[in-house]
């Protein structure tokens, strides 16, 4: 197996955070909702107050071989506040690319997640998956996570273009 390394992303890696990005909303069957550019990953997650960070697993070339790592997969996360518990962080984005599955870069990045959430001083980590994708759920409670639809009721909404103004005023 190749050697895998998890580091936080750069500005430079941004065409492959959104080539990655157009993958999973693939996978999702959702790729009519990425509106993000490239400009505007650079701009939200490399300026001087980021909105978001970026972690990138990239297969990295064997000894003697000329090529240059090679981003597989990625893991986009943002720091929240919940009023009960405290700081947090939200995992917006985990993929890694179908031919790279299996080989446990999925749970890397997820620990590596819970290692900057810890630094960090949050109380808990979070992220949403869609309720087909039984693989990703499975991972998720194998490493330790709990179902809060299951466990707790809890339901996800949210207010987007139209709402949104309306909501506003505007």
């Amino acid at each position: 197996m190749a050697s895998v390394r998890i580091r936080e992303a750069k500005e430079g890696d941004c065409g492959d955070i959104l080539r990655l990005i157009r993958e999973l909303a693939e996978y999702e069957k959702l790729s009519d909702q990425v509106k993000i550019s490239e400009e505007a990953l650079r701009a939200d997650g490399f300026g001087e107050n980021p909105l978001y960070h970026c972690l990138v697993a990239e297969i990295l070339p064997g000894p003697g071989e000329l090529q240059e790592p090679c981003v597989v997969g990625y893991g986009l996360y943002y720091f929240i506040y919940s009023t009960w518990k405290g700081r947090s962080i939200y995992l917006e984005d985990i993929y890694v690319m179908p031919e790279y599955r299996g080989q446990g870069i999925g749970s890397k990045i997820i620990k590596t997640v819970a290692k900057v959430a810890l630094d960090q001083g949050c109380s808990q980590f979070r992220l949403a998956v869609l309720d087909w994708n039984k693989t990703a759920m499975d991972l998720y409670k194998a490493l330790g996570a709990q179902d809060l639809t299951e466990a707790e009721g809890w339901h996800s909404f949210c207010f987007k273009g139209e709402a949104m103004r309306e909501l506003a005023g505007r």
